[in-house]
């Protein structure tokens, strides 16, 4: 298969597993972010209580990223519950070249994590501390049984 199908079809699947994507929001809309987000997928979705969930982050730059942070915080109604902050290289391959990339991470809530609507806020971050992007998207805990409840 030659390099510009081989593109064709990654791109393609890229864009079809995006397609139901979590709908995302920039925290400046005015900013000029160096990371473009193209969409938030998340599996399973609710997440279930106590199981691993995935959240797989389509985004594309134009300059090549060595390294950087991932600040994640989370909100339950409104109200900061959690923060987290992860390598960059640990979430995706680096150096991330310019173009496409897929950061995922995958993790278990705990079996006592109240079900409902959470909002999540994630910033990439250089090695410098400069803000790469910065987006919020919510989601969602499923009322289902959860491990611990067994």
């Amino acid at each position: 298969m030659t390099s510009s199908k081989l593109l064709f079809f990654s791109t393609l699947c890229l864009l079809h597993a995006f397609s139901n994507a979590t709908d995302i929001k920039y925290c400046d809309k005015q900013a000029d972010y160096a990371v473009e987000v193209k969409g938030v997928e998340i599996s399973p979705n609710p997440i279930a209580r106590g199981q691993p969930a995935t959240f797989s982050i389509a985004a594309t730059t134009d300059k090549s990223l060595s390294g950087g942070k991932l600040v994640i915080d989370v909100s339950y109604f409104g109200w900061h519950i959690h923060s987290e902050t992860h390598d960059l290289c640990g979430e995706t391959n680096c150096p991330v070249s310019a173009g496409d990339f897929v950061i995922a991470h995958s993790q278990v809530l705990p079996g006592f994590t109240p079900p409902g609507s959470y909002t999540l806020k994630m910033k990439m971050l250089d090695g410098n501390k400069h803000e790469l992007t910065c987006i919020t998207f919510g989601f969602d805990i499923g009322l289902g049984s959860s491990v611990a409840d067994i």
